[in-house]
């Protein structure tokens, strides 16, 4: 029997929305759609509700430094709640940071930089791991060109009239969506 994989491709808008991964997979995953090339500086600001893998996976060159120093990337990072996530990089000084919830983490030297979807890649463009796939809830995923500050930064973990992603902007989002991947309104109920 053929297994059938279901690529849908749209732009939609998603405010109030979230992307559900359902269950442990290397076929199901969301690619952002972007002409943006030759960044010199990104970063990415993500909301999610998962167990502890990775969102998105971050390569230089040859070598995974997500996967490899996931515990100085996602320090304090609680499953079961929603977390705000953002990373911020510049090729000028080569240095990443994490902000989770709005506090930074310490600056760290990774060099080169690409971004994938939240099914961590064993090398760039190579395929899936199931065991390092990512299982959980994600909304209000933005890209920008340029390092926030921490004040944009603080700005949008509190959800208060931020810039939106002049890269990948969750309200205006054009992405594909292969496998067992739902969107469903994101329940906020205080």
């Amino acid at each position: 029997m053929a297994l059938l994989i279901l690529l849908v491709m749209l732009t939609a808008y998603l405010s109030g929305k979230m992307f559900i991964f359902p269950q442990q997979t290397n076929k199901a995953n969301v690619r952002q759609n972007t002409s943006m090339q030759n960044l010199t500086a990104v970063t990415v600001c993500i909301t999610d509700l998962s167990r502890n893998h990775n969102l998105f996976s971050l390569y230089t060159g040859f070598l995974s430094t997500m996967k490899q120093q996931s515990n100085i990337y996602r320090p304090g990072l609680q499953a079961e709640l929603w977390q705000s996530i953002c990373t911020t990089w510049d090729s000028e000084s080569e240095l990443v940071q994490l902000w989770l919830n709005g506090k930074p983490s310490i600056k760290k030297f990774i060099g080169g930089l690409v971004i994938t979807d939240p099914s961590e890649q064993d090398s760039h463009g190579r395929g899936f791991d199931i065991n390092q796939s990512f299982v959980g809830m994600m909304s209000d995923v933005r890209m920008w060109n340029y390092v926030l500050s921490p004040c944009e930064i603080q700005r949008f973990v509190e959800d208060l009239n931020f810039t939106p992603g002049n890269v990948i902007n969750w309200r205006a989002l054009e992405f594909e969506a292969t496998g067992r991947v739902l969107v469903e309104n994101k329940l906020t109920c205080e």
